[in-house]
């Protein structure tokens, strides 16, 4: 079925695959489907509920019926749309939802039980008996649903994931979308041009038409050709954008060797993406023949194939003359003109494996046609989703029956050409170069004059006409097999409702969505309820346009790119020492660092502790989140964020401060210096860096949107370590000029030239420094550190240490602060400002600061059994141990070697009021039983006096 000439093809090339095992012929240029229709292959694959032999009907993506599956095994792509996927040589191509072949359907048996089958049939069959759901009636669907199938091996991790700014973002390479695109890139934008075909031109591509007197394919290339080469453009051919959110940001999947899922942060976009042509509801319109008229003249045009011989021709607009004509260009046979504004309707089709003929009805006389394609043209629906992916709704137009793209329902898109329902290409022309126009002048550029190319400019006439009143089945989705009869039955059984008729029948609810079907549903269902349409309404347009792979949005997320590893500054120098490194919050770091002789972990851990204490240790912290806060405002936001006042921070003060969730359960601790008047750097868990970053965007944009703020995250511009010990300020002597801080004070320090930065604190309980430098430099100054502290009789400490030394002093981490902590519960109760900040109302229910609540006690072993676990539970003495008489449970556990002993922190209920008192640890998991005693979680320096010294 290849025409001899024409079409926008290579035919000096041969391309060579298989469909279904058959060898296939196709040039450069074809799709699959197009290589398959020169092929003569009319049935590609089944429908989903009855397994009716199905051909291809459109020419883009939002084919219903030409699905396929391509490759084997791991490289196995199921549900490709014949019409968007490109032939090239040694593809293995399969159909899909048939067994055992195609042509021989073991589940076409559905069809003729299809009168037992109808709309919402599941609903009302699988109800009784109950039992029989989980048995048979689950199973049996389960197995039957579907329509591709994954091949169950595991697939590299190939795709790719990427992000783009630009000034303008076009969606769509047609006649609108490069006009757009040209008078903003020549105006100086920065211009993404997205489309889903592999080449520009859009309708060009399919029509006999010429723009600026030569074809219109060939001004379409030109143009792109010129984009191409302006250093401010990006033309993306294969990218479709599949959605649309919040702050002109869009997604986009590109194809191609290897697919890429690109979010696009853009100030402007023009959306140009087209129509979906539509076609009539009459009996048997499913046949493999019957196709949308501007498919077929796509097919003819561009590929230079044919779906028949004798093409009979039905519709209600001004595309029924233009397909005819094409048609007699190529030097086939019009087999008869149908037209449903004179009152000709088709009432019937013939031929099960391929359409043989029709029934058409005209002035009250049936007769028949021998013909063995069909080509329908009932208009053209504006391809509104994108502009409805924020929740807008789309509008009404009589004169072109269509619903059109409301305006600003996204905003800073706004939609031109076929998109915004002009008819012509002069309009999508005019309405493309005003759009790229006023792109440029609401980002502050001068636009020239622009000449718009000549292009056909006649008029164009539709009169609505949706379904054929004969007997038979009319389809309206023709994947999920939803007929006029469906939508009637629905309306019947009250549900009027536009989303309650969607899925009642599941009409639109395929891997179209309704592109081709929805407005002629609609349109039944308010003939059926007396509406309107307008007042019938649409059904929710949700991203994605087109589905979208998982294995494409998630790429880069297998393996590490799931888990990432995180390295900090002195990761070489411990893994050399031979320190083992354990993941925490997606870093690595060292657990303890082995000296010679030592056998077990306890033995280098206690070791670290002690040196801590008795001379200086150091620890690379770098992994603790970091985030600058900037501007006249930080203040203030801080002060929303905390529950202690942070804007009354002198410039070189740090300051601990507690953070709540709006339910007023502490999302986390940390702290806060004030570099500058208008410059704070927050610091906080390593945990909960990520979800603090967040908060901060949400209290920003959401919650005070008015104050003056930016921020953020530094954390792995600097390499940061703690230098704790009686001998801290020795070691810092031997690196830097060290200022003479105070607790809780903060500088700046040059560490052999290189600037840093010096904060003293404590996370230990002993004279404390952390001292940061950017990252480059932080292997370097490790080793001068750790060299330092080992010549005094120090050494590096791991987290196994570093934790110990936190439990001794009574310091908090996500062990207590795990997501169900109050202040109160914590002792912190006294932070709490009398201002507002986020959490104060919730802080203070009555539930969250009632006596009994579990509240932070430390604990000692005093019986026999020294031994003690994290995740054990509390009991009064002698009380049954059963989850519900427990009183609270241990959240974090070290080895004291200072107090020769294990000791713990956990949560008690009224534990302040318990101090001195003994009860029960149990830990079921572990076999442990002690006896334990109840005191403050401070067990070192409980005045502070060593580490404010």
């Amino acid at each position: 079925m290849r025409l001899e000439t024409g079409g926008l093809i290579d035919r000096a090339r041969v391309l060579r695959f298989t469909f279904d095992g058959r060898p296939v012929e196709a040039h450069p240029g074809d799709t699959i489907a197009s290589a398959l229709m020169a092929a003569d292959v009319r049935v590609i694959g089944r429908s989903f509920k009855y397994h009716r032999p199905r051909g291809q009907v459109t020419a883009g993506s939002d084919e219903p019926n030409a699905l396929v599956t391509v490759g084997r095994g791991a490289a196995q792509r199921p549900n490709l749309k014949a019409t968007m996927e490109a032939a090239a040589d040694a593809l293995e191509v399969r159909s899909q939802n048939a067994w055992p072949s195609r042509g021989f359907d073991v589940m076409a048996v559905n069809d003729l039980l299809s009168p037992f089958l109808a709309a919402g049939f599941y609903y009302k069959t699988f109800m009784w008996p109950r039992t029989f759901w989980e048995r048979l009636y689950e199973p049996v669907i389960r197995r039957a649903a579907g329509l591709g199938r994954l091949s169950g091996v595991a697939t590299p991790d190939e795709d790719m994931r990427g992000f783009l700014h630009c000034d303008l973002l076009v969606i769509g390479a047609g006649p609108a979308g490069l006009m757009a695109a040209q008078v903003a890139a020549r105006a100086g934008l920065d211009v993404i041009l997205a489309d889903e075909d592999t080449r520009p031109g859009g309708r060009l591509l399919a029509e006999r038409e010429e723009v600026a007197g030569r074809p219109g394919h060939d001004w379409a290339e030109a143009v792109a050709a010129e984009l191409a080469g302006m250093p401010n453009v990006r033309v993306m051919p294969g990218t479709t954008v599949t959605g649309a959110f919040d702050q002109g940001s869009f997604t986009a999947l590109q194809t191609g060797a290897r697919r890429t899922y690109w979010r696009i942060a853009a100030r402007r976009a023009v959306l140009a993406a087209g129509g979906h042509e539509r076609g009539i509801a009459f009996p048997m319109n499913d046949r493999p023949g019957v196709m949308q008229a501007g498919a077929l003249r796509a097919c003819l045009n561009r590929w230079a194939v044919a779906p028949g011989r004798r093409i009979a021709v039905f519709g209600t607009t001004d595309d029924i003359g233009r397909t005819v004509r094409d048609i007699e260009a190529a030097g086939l046979e019009v087999a008869g003109v149908i037209d449903a504004r004179a009152g000709a309707v088709v009432t019937q089709t013939r031929g099960r494996m391929g359409l043989r003929g029709i029934t058409l009805r005209e002035g009250g006389a049936e007769r028949r046609i021998d013909c063995d394609a069909l080509a329908v043209t009932g208009g053209w629906n504006p391809a509104v989703h994108l502009t409805c992916h924020m929740n807008g709704r789309p509008e009404w137009r009589e004169d072109i029956a269509a619903f059109v793209p409301r305006a600003g329902a996204v905003p800073g898109l706004v939609a031109a050409g076929a998109a915004n329902g002009a008819a012509t290409t002069a309009a999508a022309l005019r309405e493309g170069a005003e759009a790229g126009a006023e792109a440029a002048r609401d980002l502050g550029r001068e636009v020239g004059e622009t000449d718009l190319p000549e292009a056909e400019d006649g008029g164009f006439e539709i009169t609505p006409f949706w379904a054929v009143d004969a007997p038979g089945r009319a389809w309206l989705d023709l994947q999920n097999d939803v007929t006029v009869k469906d939508v009637k039955l629905a309306a019947r059984e009250n549900f009027r409702s536009v989303e309650h008729m969607k899925r009642y029948t599941t009409q639109g609810m395929t891997t179209d969505q309704g592109k081709g079907s929805n407005v002629v549903a609609l349109a039944v269902l308010a003939d059926a309820t007396g509406r309107t349409i307008p007042e019938t309404g649409t059904t929710t347009f949700r991203p994605p346009y087109t589905p979208v792979p998982i294995a494409a949005m998630g790429a880069g997320a297998g393996g590490k790119g799931f888990a990432p590893e995180r390295f900090i500054p002195s990761h070489e120098a411990a893994v050399a020492r031979g320190a083992p490194m354990i993941e925490a919050g997606l870093w690595y770091r060292p657990s303890y660092f082995p000296a010679p002789g030592e056998r077990v972990w306890r033995e280098s851990c206690d070791r670290e502790v002690m040196a801590v204490r008795e001379a200086v240790g150091v620890a690379d912290v770098s992994t603790l989140g970091k985030i600058e806060v900037m501007g006249p405002d930080a203040g203030a936001f801080l002060d929303l964020l905390y529950v202690n006042r942070m804007s009354s921070l002198k410039t070189g003060r740090v300051r601990y401060g507690l953070m709540l969730r709006e339910d007023g359960h502490v999302m986390d601790d940390g702290t806060v210096a004030r570099l500058d008047d208008a410059r704070f750097l927050v610091t906080t868990t390593t945990a909960a860096a990520g979800q603090v970053m967040r908060h901060m965007g949400f209290a920003s944009q959401v919650l005070r949107p008015d104050l003056a703020v930016k921020f953020a995250s530094v954390t792995d511009h600097w390499a940061q370590f703690a230098v704790a010990g009686p001998r801290a300020r020795e070691v810092l002597a031997s690196v830097c000029a060290a200022p003479d801080l105070p607790f809780m004070g903060c500088g700046d320090v040059h560490v052999s030239g290189v600037a840093g930065r010096l904060f003293r604190i404590s996370f230990s309980g002993e004279l404390g420094f952390e001292i940061a430098v950017p990252s480059r430099f932080g292997a370097a100054l490790w080793r001068l550190l750790v060299a330092q502290a080992e010549t005094l009789g120090g050494a590096p400490y791991g987290i196994e240490a570093l934790n110990v030394l936190r439990i001794e002093k009574g310091f908090l981490t996500h062990s207590e602060l795990d997501g169900r902590r109050t202040a109160f519960d914590l002792g912190l109760q006294g932070m709490l400002k009398a201002d507002d900040f986020i959490g104060r109302a919730a802080a203070g229910r009555p539930g969250l600061v009632d006596p009994e609540r579990p509240r932070l006690v430390g604990l000692r072993p005093v019986g026999a059994v020294k031994q003690l676990s994290a995740g054990g539970f509390l009991f009064d003495s002698g009380a049954e141990r059963t989850r519900e008489r427990a009183q609270g449970h241990v959240t974090s556990v070290g080895f004291s070697p200072r107090e020769g002993t294990f000791i713990g922190l956990g949560l008690l209920r009224r534990g302040p009021e318990r101090h001195g008192e003994r009860i029960d640890f149990v830990d079921h998991l572990r076999g442990l039983n002690a006896v334990v005693e109840v005191g403050p979680p401070c067990f070192y320096d409980s005045e502070g006096e060593r580490m404010r010294g």
